[in-house]
């Protein structure tokens, strides 16, 4: 696949207005984030009703909507296991409402647990400290970012076999091999420069690449969202990357591994 300047243009820009604003609020923390987290859980759950449910969108993304805000805003008061707790009776209240108007009562009860996971995993990340929060969340962004860039540069410039042409025809195995490589050495430089507690950089190397494939994965499993509602893009929001969802699809996945991460370092802590 042959590279598109302007296509490349319009994308960096997208990225250079949306990038800092997000890096700030992540940078703030506290309520800032939680607005970042809000903001991105309505605009998600209108782009999820958008692709499952075009004919009456809007119940749709007010019940996926409902279900996020409440996860998200109970993580933010540090009750983490409440949060998820959440999601699951989310998911059954956005079900039963769109069944009542409807809608198809599984995609509204997958499009809570799909979309708020990562949110309030997000959320618990960046309230573990001023510090330490922060970085920890700075990984999950430097991995999924990288990993994601090098493999659309990568992908274009060197082209080659198809990696699954069935439900992503533009993505490439040496896209794939790139972006795990960005991602390894993301993990490993975040390990070396912040303070990530017990993580080595070897380990974060590691780490940084066990996030990257999520990353893939979770660009992949996307696209066969996407594919199974009949869309091209999940939205129009971000001029050259399509819709948000679009955007962070990776990122989703990666906040999980990285997640899992933490979790191992503190238990090490702990016997150490």
């Amino acid at each position: 696949m042959a590279v598109k300047s302007g296509e490349i243009g319009v994308r960096a820009a997208s990225a250079f207005v949306l990038g800092p604003a997000a890096v700030l609020a992540t940078w703030g923390g506290g309520v800032w984030f939680l607005g970042l987290m809000l903001l991105a859980s309505g605009l998600l759950a209108v782009e999820w009703a958008a692709m499952s449910a075009a004919r009456t969108w809007r119940v749709m993304a007010g019940a996926v909507a409902f279900g996020l805000v409440a996860a998200a805003v109970t993580a933010f008061a540090g009750q983490l296991s409440l949060a998820l707790l959440m999601l699951v009776f989310g998911s059954f209240a956005a079900a039963l409402f769109a069944r009542s108007r409807g809608e198809e009562a599984l995609d509204a009860a997958y499009g809570v647990l799909y979309l708020g996971w990562p949110i309030v995993l997000l959320i618990w990340l960046r309230d573990l400290g001023p510090v330490i929060g922060l970085h920890w969340t700075v990984m999950v962004f430097a991995v999924a970012w990288s990993s994601d860039i090098m493999a659309y540069f990568v992908g274009s410039l060197v082209g080659g076999p198809k990696l699954w042409p069935r439900f992503s025809p533009n993505k490439t195995w040496s896209g794939f091999i790139g972006g795990l490589a960005a991602g390894t050495a993301a993990g490993a430089i975040m390990a070396a420069w912040l303070d990530m507690g017990a993580l080595s950089p070897l380990w974060g190397g590691v780490l940084g690449l066990a996030a990257a494939l999520a990353t893939m994965a979770g660009d992949l499993w996307e696209s066969a969202l996407k594919r199974r509602f009949g869309v091209k893009d999940a939205g129009t929001l971000i001029p050259g990357h399509g819709g948000l969802l679009d955007r962070v699809d990776g990122l989703m996945f990666a906040v999980v591994v990285v997640a899992c991460g933490r979790l191992i370092v503190t238990l090490l802590e702990r016997g150490a």
